[in-house]
C-alpha cells in the first residue's frame, strides 16, 4: 500500500468512526428518547437494552467504515490506472 494511501485510509477511518458515532447518537435519541446510550457498566440499565445498543452501534460503525474504505480503495485504484501504475 502506498504511503499516501495509508495516510488517507487512516484519516478516512477516523472520519468514518466520528460519523458513525454521531449517527448512532441521533438514532438512539430518536428511538429511546434519551441523550445517552446505555453503557455496559451501567447496572441500572437492562441487559437487553445494553446489548441492543451495542449491536446497533457495531453494525452502523461496520457499515459506514466498509463504505468509506471501499470508496477510498476505488478512488486510489482509478487514480493508479489513470497514471499508468498498477493498482
Amino acid at each position: 500500500m502506498h504511503p499516501v494511501q495509508k495516510a488517507a485510509s487512516l484519516g478516512m477511518g477516523l472520519l468514518s468512526g466520528a460519523l458513525a458515532t454521531m449517527l448512532f447518537r441521533r438514532m438512539w435519541k430518536l428511538a429511546a428518547g434519551e441523550d445517552d446510550s446505555p453503557d455496559a457498566e451501567d447496572l441500572d440499565r437492562d441487559l437487553t437494552e445494553v446489548l441492543v445498543a451495542a449491536a446497533v452501534q457495531g453494525a452502523l460503525f461496520g457499515l459506514i467504515k466498509a463504505g468509506v474504505h471501499r470508496a477510498s480503495a476505488k478512488t486510489f485504484r482509478r487514480r493508479a490506472i489513470r497514471s499508468g501504475a498498477r493498482a
